[in-house]
């Protein structure tokens, strides 16, 4: 490990590895740093991704797929079915991944394009003079180092700590975080050509359930619960053991794991002299379904590409680096706001509301269904949750809808 690089990336998950690539495919002289001694483990995902845009990074190959779906079911708490197809099933079905084969797949493409990885090597700080990260301390194998830096790029997690030293505010509130706990389960009567989702707040209170498929009998069984939902008598393993229990009372449980995803929406800001912010440590995640892979992806190989014109022109600074916010907020921005929306206002339906829009969408064929079918569908069965959602429609239909809602009303009255 040399004492000064263009760039040094912290955390090798799918937003580090894309970054370090791109960064280093552009001519830098790029290190990426991994506290675990393994890449990709322990796993805390659900592992699904979609096809197509898991394409625009890296050529599938079969040794990290575990399963190629159909689409997705999702139960009401009555046990209402609404299926989609995999087109229109969301950004986390495609295929479910084995991430302890991918991350390592993405960081070996990182190092082939011309990266330096090491692993058990754990950033302990920054170096900032004049207002500006100009280089990182890190531990590895138990000796202290310091790196002398043009950038940094924070791809360290949920539990992002390198932002923080740098001054930008990651905190998390419980009710902006899932407390997630997840099985790898061997049961034959698990459906393998779906994702399966159930909602229901007796199951799993303000979040959901989910069963990905793995192949030869295999799933990840897992619940997230927003951590405002958490009390010492209920947790969301005693929530998954009961959901198990009732659901597959033959699985056998081979692996567990437990960890927290941003449900948040995005930080405020994920730049500053010297530093970009990606992936879950940015809070890109998804936050209706949690899902990441590809938001990280996608913000991984933005956030190298300015580190890269930035190295270019000799310019670190914020107004630089803001390049890169202004790059991934036109790409992803838009959909993880609307996201937080749905969310915000989902996690307080009753069980009956839950019921009814699954009772109005289940005869409803999602491969054909156009967004203004969906949103009046959703609107016969609660006029309400339409119009709260408005704000996300409004390029599209916003005058349908008010025109709608008003008329509803008036008719109503």
């Amino acid at each position: 490990m040399k004492d000064e690089y263009d760039v040094v990336v912290v955390g090798a998950g799918p937003a580090g590895s894309i970054a370090a690539k791109n960064a280093a495919l552009k001519g830098l002289d790029v290190l990426l740093i991994e506290k675990r001694q393994e890449i990709g483990d322990p796993v805390r995902c659900a592992e699904g991704a979609g096809k197509f845009n898991l394409k625009q990074h890296i050529e599938p190959d079969p040794q990290w797929i575990c399963a190629d779906l159909t689409g997705s079911r999702i139960y009401s708490p009555d046990g209402t079915m609404i299926e989609m197809a995999e087109e229109v099933a969301g950004g986390e079905v495609g295929y479910v991944l084995e991430r302890k084969v991918f991350d390592r797949a993405l960081a070996q493409e990182a190092a082939r394009a011309g990266a330096e990885v090491q692993v058990k090597t754990r950033a302990t700080g920054l170096v900032i003079e004049d207002g500006f990260v100009t280089g990182i301390n890190v531990m590895r194998i138990g000796e202290e180092h310091t790196i002398k830096t043009k950038i940094v790029i924070a791809a360290d997690g949920v539990e992002s700590k390198v932002a923080r030293w740098a001054g930008i505010d990651t905190t998390l509130k419980l009710e902006d975080i899932e407390t997630c706990t997840q099985y790898l389960v061997v049961d034959k009567d698990i459906n393998q050509n779906y994702c399966h989702f159930y909602l229901g707040n007796e199951i799993a209170p303000s979040g959901y359930i989910w069963i990905f498929p793995k192949g030869n009998d295999k799933a990840n069984v897992g619940i997230g619960i927003l951590g405002s939902e958490v009390t010492e008598d209920m947790r969301p393993v005693d929530y998954l053991d009961t959901f198990i229990e009732n659901k597959f009372p033959n699985a056998k449980i081979i692996e567990m794991v437990v960890g927290g995803v941003p449900v948040s929406g995005s930080i405020h800001k994920s730049y500053t002299n010297g530093l970009m912010v990606v992936g879950d440590a940015a809070r890109q995640s998804d936050p209706i379904t949690g899902g990441g892979i590809i938001n990280a992806m996608d913000a991984g190989k933005i956030a190298g590409e300015v580190a890269a014109e930035a190295v270019k022109v000799g310019d670190y600074s914020e107004n630089m680096l803001k390049e890169y916010e202004t790059r991934w907020k036109s790409i992803i921005g838009k959909e993880i706001d609307c996201s937080l929306i749905v969310k915000n206002n989902f996690v307080h339906f009753t069980d009956k509301q839950l019921n009814s829009l699954a009772y109005s969408l289940k005869d409803v064929n999602f491969t054909s269904m156009s967004l203004m079918d969906l949103l009046f569908a959703l609107f016969k069965a609660n006029k309400k949750l339409l119009w709260d959602l408005r704000v996300i429609f409004k390029d599209v239909v916003k005058n349908d809808i008010d025109f709608k809602y008003r008329s509803e009303v008036k008719s109503s009255k």
